[in-house]
């Protein structure tokens, strides 16, 4: 299913922000995701993500199995991933996504 959050990708980079803690020591990370059939779903790593139904509190979407409420959204080329409300978020670009972070951020 194409939509705005997959662009009718299987897997696509993208930025995540766990607005309840931490992903591996950082409060938001950029990397690869893929996604369910609908795309409600997202899969980072260990994770399953689930879009939040009328929208969550601070995130789109919550870890199933933790109740953290995650901002995910595509990579922007200008830089500005955070949430609009967010300022000084601590963000990693996993190893296995910093090409093609760059060819994004390089495509202005």
């Amino acid at each position: 299913m194409r939509s705005q959050l997959t662009k009718g990708l299987a897997r696509r980079v993208m930025y995540l922000e766990n607005k309840d803690g931490h992903i591996e020591g950082v409060a938001a990370r950029i990397g690869w995701v893929s996604f369910s059939k609908t795309g409600k779903t997202i899969y980072y790593r260990d994770r399953v993500l689930q879009k939040a139904k009328g929208g969550g509190v601070r995130g789109n979407f919550f870890d199933v199995e933790s109740g953290e409420e995650f901002w995910i959204s595509g990579v922007k080329q200008r830089g500005s991933n955070m949430h609009p409300a967010e300022s000084g978020v601590t963000v990693e670009v996993d190893a296995d996504a910093v090409d093609e972070y760059r060819s994004i951020r390089l495509s202005l």
